[in-house]
This record gives C-alpha cells, structure tokens and sequence, in this order.
C-alpha cells in the first residue's frame, strides 16, 4: 500500500502503483487539507467572490460571469468541451501514473477539491479501472487540458475506461469499480483538468526506464570490452578521479566490477595502445547520460509534489492567487535534455556494434558468423541499430523551443511538454532495441573469440542472461526474434535485480 500525502511520492512509488498495480491510501492530513480546501470553495461563493473558473468563464472567457444556477454546469461543460484529445491512448501504466500523479497534486489542498472527489479517483486506481486518454491535443500551458478533461469525464459517468482490458462507457466502468457518477462541486471540473501530470506521468515512466537502461547499457558495453579484448587501463579509478562527475564514475566502477577477474582484458600498455572511443570514452559517455537522468529524475520528483492547478486558494489566508503552475517548461525542458541523453547513448551503443560486427575491427569473422559469405549473420543487426540511431537523431530535436498561441493570443506561450515525453519515450524504445543488439553480438562475439570460460564472473552473468534467451547463431535466421528477445531481457524486472546484485547498486 502507497499512503500518499502530496510531498513524498518518487520514481519508485510511480513504478509500484503504475506498473505493479499496487493500491494506494491518502494520508488523514491530507484528508483535512482537502476539505478545508472545499469549504474555502464554498465561502468564496457565499460571500460573492469573482474566481476565475468557479464564478467566471476559462481562457479567453475569464470574463464572462456566470449566475449562480449555472455554477456546477460550467464544470461539466470545461469537461466536455475540453474533451478534444485524438491519438492512441495512453497505456494502462501512462493512465494509472497519471491519475496517481493527479491524486498527489490535490493533496496540499490548494485546489478546491472535496475529499469525496479524490477518493473516487483513488477508488478507480484501486480498482485496476483507468480512463482512456488520447495521448495527442496537449500544448502543455494551462497544463494537460485536454488529455486531463478525458480522464475527468470517467468521474462523472461519461468518456470511457478500460475494464479487465475493454473499453466501456464511463457509466460502466464506474459502475465497476462501485462508484456513481459525480456532481462537480463549483471549482472541481477546472481542477481535475488543469495540471502537468499527463507529461510528468509520461516522463517519470521513461526516466525510471531510463536509469535503469544506462545500467544495462554498461553491461552490455563491458561484455563487448571482454569480447573485443579491449585495455581495460581506461577505467582505473585514478583518471575518473581526476574529472569528478558522478556518472562517469560510477560506469566506470561497474565496468571494472563487471569485468574483474577477466582473463581477457588488456592490462596497462607502456606502448600507448589505445582502444577507439566507443569502448575508452564509454564512462565519459553513459557517465554523462546517467547524470542527465538523475536531473531528470530530481525535476520530475519535484513535479509529482507539486500543486499545478490555478487559480491557487490558500485556506489559511483567505485568499485567491492566479499564476502559471501548469505551465509545463520544467518538465519540457527535462524530457528534451533525457531524449537528447537517450540518443547518445543509444549511438555510441551502435558504434561498439560496428566495431563487432566488421572483420577489419574486431579479428572476428565477418559479421559474427562462421560461413561468411554463405550467411550474412548480424550484419543486418548492425544496419537496424544504425536506422534507429538516424531516428533518434531527429526525434531528439527538443520540442520545448516551439510554442504555438492559444486561446485568442491568452495562452501567448506554450510548453509543448508532452510532445517531449512522448518523444522521450519513442528515443528510449529505439535506444532499448540498440542496447539488445549490442548484447546479442557481444554474446556472440564471445563464443567466437574462446567462449565464455575466461569471461569475468560479472560478464559471464550477462552472457549468460543474453543466451537464455537468445541462441548462438551458427547460421542465418531471423535475426528479428533474437532482438525481440533481448529487449525483453533489458525490461524484465528479475533479470534487472540480478545485475543491481551484481552491481550492488539500485538502479531506480
């Protein structure tokens, strides 16, 4: 159980309620924030307060009033009209983030929303129900409305949900998870779709995926080190020293963690032997990735806290505040800098794979197999990575430089946050299938070179995890399966904790 509170969720809490289904419960502080929150709502309308989306039209109508009898249903219709999302839906895990993030952001109790509310949406969590989300009509300024408005409509029995994997009409899946339809309060309709957390749930998906990935990737470097029976003088802890960025060392360390004991590696050469970049620079490069998800990690941690609903009520003061919380530039600019990360290491990845791969580099036969010639082996393995590294190159322009005005010219200037994530998100997929390919002709390399016998106790262990899943390739098949197989290793969550043993290291 994940007792939320609206200051202490993290990565790892997202990943066990998104993609462990594990249930959740509000802390009682929280509870009481809320309905102080409410019954501030409440005492804004009895004195005749003019609040922008509670007495007031949104956006560019912020200065229409609306009477009194007309209050709940301006919450029903910022719903429906902001309904306007298109594009697939988000994934049962992008949804259960979501709505968890959107949970977490009510419970500083600055948004007007009842307590009855957030159980309901906590009660939808609980119950493996979840709204279906275009993941397209996001600007991210005046935050995820429209993705936001599709979830909101589920609360009160319309848009649909997913049930035991079908989609049902919003009635129906309320229904399931034992709830009725809602009545917005005055203040809730504008709150439930005001907020960043489709970008941030996106985006804290990919960067727990991220970190553990440059992990993996330092494995899969350090089997293609021994492979190639590179110098191992590269990761002595004396040069790392000398230049004191965290992720440069630490991949430094799980290199020499993973190879010690190697009886391939090359010991210091006096003669200046040196290997190319892609195996000598592998600390510089994914030590550089890894701090950049770290970053990303500190900004997203923060957006999960954080409240980004306006306008902003402050129960202990009485007053109402207008600002720009939901505008997404922190999350924007995070995921664009992840992607960039993402892409590099994905490409220095396709290098070492080159450098497999081709005869001239390695020693090796051609493309990884005996009967060159006869059997082209993983030379397609190598041209695969080489596309996905060109995708990735212009998928990794940053999204958060563009704006487009909305709102008759009100919303002048945009953040386009969730373009970024899910950007981010297609780099690290391509980056995932890069690092797979890499295993596989690491592996295969290896059992061409001498076998896995004088491979280090670390290395052997990712040998062995590769060939558990995919074969030594003796002649051509279809290489398509081997990938598919290995990028399921980088995602399965056992495998993932014995390289974390084998490292002594949590990677999220």
């Amino acid at each position: 159980m994940v007792t939320l509170d609206g200051a202490h969720l993290d990565l790892e809490n997202i990943g066990r309620v998104a993609l462990r289904r594990e249930p959740v419960q509000l802390a009682p502080a929280a509870v009481e924030r809320l309905a102080a929150s409410a019954r501030m709502v409440d005492a804004l309308i009895q004195r005749g307060a003019k609040v922008y989306g509670v007495t007031t039209g949104v956006g560019e109508l912020r200065t229409v009033v609306i009477p009194p009898q007309s209050r709940k249903d301006l919450q029903v219709n910022i719903l429906r009209s902001h309904a306007a999302g298109v594009g697939p839906h988000l994934s049962e895990a992008e949804a259960r983030a979501v709505m968890l993030l959107r949970v977490n952001s009510f419970l500083p109790g600055h948004s007007g929303v009842r307590p009855e509310t957030v159980a309901a949406l906590v009660q939808l969590l609980n119950s493996g129900v979840y709204p279906a989300i275009p993941e397209q009509g996001s600007l991210g300024a005046s935050g995820d409305l429209a993705p936001l408005a599709h979830l909101a409509l589920v609360l009160i029995g319309e848009g649909e949900a997913y049930v035991d994997g079908r989609l049902v009409p919003g009635r129906d899946a309320l229904a399931a998870a034992g709830l009725a339809p809602l009545s917005l309060n005055p203040k809730e309709g504008l709150a439930l779709i005001n907020g960043t957390q489709v970008m941030t749930g996106i985006g804290a998906l990919v960067c727990r995926q991220a970190l553990q990935l440059v992990a993996w990737a330092d494995a899969a470097a350090s089997l293609t080190l021994e492979a190639l029976r590179g110098n191992a003088s590269a990761f002595d802890p004396r040069i790392h020293r000398l230049r004191p960025h965290p992720g440069q060392a630490r991949a430094a360390a799980h290199v020499r963690r993973l190879t010690q004991g190697s009886l391939r590696l090359r010991p210091y050469d006096p003669a200046g032997v040196q290997d190319a970049y892609s195996l000598r620079c592998l600390p510089q490069v994914h030590g550089a990735v890894w701090d950049v998800a770290a970053h990303v990690r500190s900004v997203l941690e923060r957006e999960a806290n954080a409240v980004t609903d306006n306008p902003l009520l402050f129960p202990a003061d009485g007053e109402v505040l207008n600002g720009g919380n939901f505008h997404g530039s922190p999350v924007a600019m995070a995921m664009d800098y992840l992607a960039i990360g993402l892409a590099e290491l994905a490409g220095i990845s396709e290098r070492r794979v080159e450098r497999l791969v081709n005869p001239h580099l390695s020693g090796l036969p051609a493309f990884l197999v005996q009967d060159s010639g006869l059997n082209s082996g993983y030379m397609l393995a190598q041209y695969t990575a080489a596309a996905l590294v060109s995708e990735n190159k212009a998928l990794a322009h940053p999204a958060s430089v563009d704006s487009i005005p909305s709102s008759a010219n009100q919303e002048d200037h945009v953040s386009m946050g969730p373009i970024a994530a899910r950007k981010a998100r297609a780099i690290l997929a391509n980056c995932r299938r890069v690092i797979a390919i890499e295993l596989c002709c690491a592996a295969q390399a290896v059992d061409l070179s001498g076998g896995p016998e004088s491979l280090a106790p670390g290395t052997r262990l990712v040998y062995e995890l590769v060939r558990a899943r995919v074969p030594r390739l003796d002649a051509d098949r279809v290489l398509a399966q081997d990938i598919a197989a290995a990028e399921q290793l980088l995602m399965d969550q056992d495998a993932t904790e014995r390289l974390e043993r084998q490292l002594d290291e949590v990677f999220v």
